[in-house]
């Protein structure tokens, strides 16, 4: 039997608002595949966190359960459980099947909530094939279910479930009273089923993604205590041996959110800017008869930043408001961003002759070029594009943020302490550094021609171009050392493979800043035969080559020049590597000459590893076959001829390459930071851990 044969007249007021959402969900939610499946759980965990925020909740529980339904707890005031007086239904019934109804309009019990609409949790519960709904208050437990958005009983009380047998209310609707709460004991527990009928048979709920919301609202909500628990046992899933819980809990507010955000070296400690400002706002609001009015109301904004910068060219900026994030930023974002370029741009002009910035001037990306920063704003019944709240709309916050950026990042600046003196000092000459590499990089990809026949190249001297025009088909090697150059030179193919020497081991640009990095020589010379810029102005449209293949020695000299090449990609040429264009050779290390009998000309076997070469001379034996001893290992590719190179390493036709690819930037960023950063202490407990793991036969000493 269908829902809506079950209906009765009592029910229709009920369900005639949620039968509008569960036939456009995506109007409430965005979408009914999983990111639609989240949305729901992020609206009932913040109607928990709000009560949290608000001050009254401390503790938030969410328990993914092997039958496919959620559950959230919480500790706060719980849902009323009184009559509401203009629907004679109770709290509970109100709050989940009524649209538009909570305690989030009027500005009663909430003065900032992540809520708006008053939406939420009737729209999860129109959304959902049963929701169960525990309210502790006054001593005792009450419990209300529902089926589509629909009040009853279900009749299953030692396994819970959608397909459990349902009566629905008739006359009246009842809050159950199933048992007793502890005195002074208050909160809310949620269970629900998605509804299959309206989600897409893919659509599961993402362990990765509520974890980081939950590590995300700990930092935003100081003191707040998450626990996150997985007892589906899905494979791929950290609770996939069995369950699986983590607890997220931070004193140290968006401050420690920044310190955890921000993967590369500082330049600055993380600076905190508050502030507040009033504006007022003609909104609709609601009489004591129930009619609506036009009104004017005095509003308040209370803003909250940190923010911190880093040597690192990434920006990272995360925008909240009443801690729910708004990923496309909107008002808030964009005074933010003025008021910075502002206040830099007055501070730069104000040291123009100390920094050298002649009449150029600052932009935008210049000032965010390593900047990790934190921005949350806090005011009632803020203006959201659309449910899903990702883009905030209210557009007096724009004024707001600016004023209280300009005025606290500016005393910050010009501030004569000697701590901010001297990393204001450092930042403002990044942020020159930034702008003087974004110009050069612009001079330079106007006057950038690839090398023809018929004209000059202002490219380095020591690169040997190919003579393609076919970018896709074009391949730079960049050859470790002159040696491996001149056989190099003779093996490759001159139509499509290009060549680069470097000279031993380029500078670690994890620990050198941007000016070191372009006044470096080997550097320098490697972005300019890229031919497409660095860091934040890198345009991959305008490689000159499709491929870039690192060629060096198989010997511990030759992993570290690789890694310091690839270092160099990862943080000023990062596209290439995300592209999947760079690329490490694979140069054999052993050459085995099978001797054959007769006038038959002798065999030679490449092997790329040790148990290669184990296995191939077992081979060999077992066959009858000798072989020259002892085979021949390679130490460098200054030590094959020619035809060897060609065969092994160069020719498309027999090669081995191997891509670098990036599958976490966070991870990769770590991993560099811990190998090549400046930060000894970590490195060396990576080295000591790992040395017990180590092949002594494979150290050239």
């Amino acid at each position: 039997m269908t829902p809506s044969s079950e209906y009765t007249a009592r029910h229709l007021s009920v369900l005639e608002g949620l039968e509008a959402v569960r036939k456009r969900p995506g109007m409430y939610i965005g979408s009914t595949d999983s990111r639609g499946l989240m949305h729901c759980l992020w609206e009932v965990i913040d109607n928990s966190v709000d009560e949290a925020l608000a001050g009254f909740g401390h503790e938030i529980a969410v328990i993914l359960h092997a039958d496919g339904s959620v559950e959230v707890h919480d500790d706060g005031r719980g849902i009323p459980v009184d009559i509401e007086p203009k629907t004679g239904l109770s709290g509970v019934e109100v709050v989940y099947t009524k649209l538009h109804a909570g305690g989030k309009f009027g500005g009663g019990s909430y003065t900032a909530s992540g809520g708006l609409h008053g939406v939420g949790a009737s729209v999860v519960n129109a959304l959902s094939a049963r929701l169960d709904v525990q309210v502790d208050r006054g001593g005792k437990t009450y419990q209300m279910s529902f089926r589509r958005g629909e009040p009853g009983r279900f009749k299953d009380a030692a396994r819970p479930g959608p397909d459990a047998p349902f009566e629905p209310f008739v006359n009246d609707s009842v809050l159950d009273v199933v048992g007793k709460a502890k005195r002074g004991v208050t909160g809310t527990r949620v269970r629900y089923w998605a509804d299959r009928q309206i989600f897409t048979p893919d659509a599961k709920f993402s362990y990765d993604d509520l974890a980081n919301r939950a590590r995300q609202t700990s930092f935003l909500v100081p003191g707040l205590r998450i626990t996150v628990r997985d007892e589906r046992g899905l494979p791929g899933t950290p609770g996939a041996e069995g369950p699986h819980e983590e607890v997220f809990h931070h004193d140290g507010g968006i401050s420690e959110f920044v310190e955890y955000l921000a993967i590369d070296a500082p330049v600055t400690d993380v600076w905190r800017l508050h502030g507040t400002g009033t504006f007022s706002e003609t909104v609709p609001v609601l009489d004591e008869q129930g009619h609506s009015r036009i009104a004017e109301v005095e509003r308040s904004c209370e803003v909250d930043v940190a923010l911190r910068w880093g040597v690192g060219y990434d920006t990272a900026l995360r925008t909240f408001v009443n801690i729910i994030a708004t990923p496309k930023g909107g008002t808030h974002q964009a005074g933010f961003e003025a008021a910075i370029l502002k206040v830099f741009r007055k501070s730069v002009e104000a040291n123009a002759r100390k920094l050298k910035v002649g009449n150029d001037k600052i932009e935008k990306d210049d000032v965010l070029a390593g900047m990790t920063a934190v921005l949350t704003v806090r005011l009632a019944e803020p203006q959201f594009e659309g449910q899903t709240k990702e883009i905030l709309g209210t557009p007096a916050v724009r004024q707001i943020v600016s004023r209280v950026v300009e005025k606290e990042l500016g005393a910050k600046l010009s501030s004569t302490a000697r701590g901010d003196k001297n990393q204001s000092a450092v930042l403002l000459e990044k942020v020159v550094n930034e702008m003087k590499s974004r110009i050069t990089a612009r001079v330079h990809k106007e006057t950038q021609r690839r090398k023809t026949a018929l004209e000059t190249s202002t490219l380095p001297a020591k690169l040997i171009d190919c003579r393609t025009d076919d970018t896709a088909r074009s391949e730079l090697f960049i050859v470790e050392g002159d040696s491996a150059l001149g056989t190099a030179r003779h093996a490759r193919s001159s139509e499509f493979q290009a060549l680069l020497p470097i000279r031993g081991k380029i500078l670690n640009v994890q620990k050198a800043s941007v000016g070191d990095m372009l006044s470096n020589a080997e550097c320098a010379a490697l972005i300019q035969v890229v031919g497409a810029g660095s860091g934040r102005s890198f345009d991959i449209d305008v490689a000159r080559y499709g491929r870039v293949i690192l060629m060096t020695d198989a010997d511990v000299d030759g992993a570290h020049i690789r890694t310091l090449l690839l270092t160099l990609f990862f943080r000023y040429m990062r596209p290439m590597v995300e592209a999947g264009r760079v690329f490490a050779a694979v140069p054999p290390l052993h050459r085995v000459e099978v001797v054959n009998p007769g006038s038959k000309p002798n065999e030679m076997v490449y092997t790329y590893s040790d148990a290669e070469l184990h296995r191939v001379l077992a081979r060999l034996e077992a066959e009858g076959r000798k072989h020259k001893e002892p085979p021949q290992r390679y130490k460098g590719l200054g030590e094959m001829d020619a035809d060897q190179l060609a065969e092994t390493t160069m020719d498309p036709r027999h090669r081995s390459l191997r891509r670098v690819t990036i599958e976490s930037a966070q991870r990769a960023e770590e991993v560099f930071e811990l190998l090549m950063g400046s930060d000894v202490a970590p490195r060396k407990d990576f080295i000591v851990t790992g040395s017990g793991q180590l092949d002594r036969e494979r150290i050239d000493a």
